[in-house]
């Protein structure tokens, strides 16, 4: 209302200025002939027709560009919108409209008033509300899985906080739930059935992605593991022993009779 209210104002304005422009540039004299008054009349016509004409033209091109951003977020949820081209001429609606923009922009402190209809839009059919859930759920899903994913990258080489084995049973858990719930919503339409086998796609992607992850975490963790201090005693420790049972063997061998 108020981007069409300021050019509303705009185009009065320049027909008011294309008046005062007559009156300056051609109202010099004191008597007109009627063929001086008439070329007056028409040139000022053809202006104002101009100005009024591309102002109406700019107007349409607007509330068309306004309607393709609605209809484009609606084609993305799969809505399906009704639209009544009678209401446009709805003379009560048009005066409701009016009285809406005299309480908001008028200069006085006076309140909008209480009694104004606003008609809404009618409510989503019950496929659709329930392909909106379904879609959020699955954002929510796929949310949380980067979610661990993440926490999974942060704890690569902390042994105490691995992720374990149970870690992946609950995503593979999470992922079978998931595809339970995209199987009931199937039948709707082709649409939603791409649309939520994408999602399920998208999922499964992650899952891997977590198991490589996994699976890095694990060769990393066993070759850091190797490297450390106690794992080069040990395996000293070990050498030693062996040594030892070796020189015991020899030592036992001396009084063991011969065959």
């Amino acid at each position: 209302m108020r981007f069409a209210r300021f050019k509303r104002g705009l185009c009065l304005r320049t027909v008011d200025s294309c008046f005062q422009d007559l009156k300056d540039s051609r109202l010099v004299e004191e008597t007109f002939t009627v063929d001086e008054v008439t070329d007056m009349l028409d040139g000022l016509r053809t202006v104002v027709h101009s100005e009024v004409e591309s102002e109406l033209i700019n107007t349409t091109y607007t509330n068309v560009l306004l309607l393709r951003q609605l209809f484009s977020q609606a084609e993305k949820w799969y809505l399906k919108l009704q639209t009544d081209v009678s209401e446009l001429e709805n003379r009560e609606l048009l005066e409701q409209v009016a009285e809406f923009e005299k309480s908001e922009f008028t200069s006085s402190s006076k309140k909008p008033s209480t009694d104004l209809i606003k008609p809404k839009l009618a409510p989503l059919n019950e496929g659709g509300s329930e392909l909106l859930n379904k879609a959020t759920a699955a954002l929510d899903e796929k949310s949380k899985l980067e979610k661990s994913l993440k926490d999974l990258q942060m704890i690569q080489g902390d042994q105490k906080n691995f992720l374990k084995v149970q870690d992946i049973t609950e995503l593979e858990n999470k992922v079978a739930a998931l595809k339970c719930q995209f199987e009931k919503t199937l039948n709707d339409s082709t649409a939603n059935q791409k649309f939520l086998e994408e999602n399920l796609v998208t999922t499964k992607h992650d899952l891997l992605k977590v198991q490589d992850q996994l699976s890095t975490a694990e060769k990393e963790l066993e070759k850091k593991f190797q490297q450390t201090a106690a794992y080069r005693n040990m395996k000293e420790i070990l050498m030693k022993k062996n040594e030892q049972i070796k020189d015991l063997r020899k030592k036992l061998s001396k009084y063991e009779p011969e065959d």
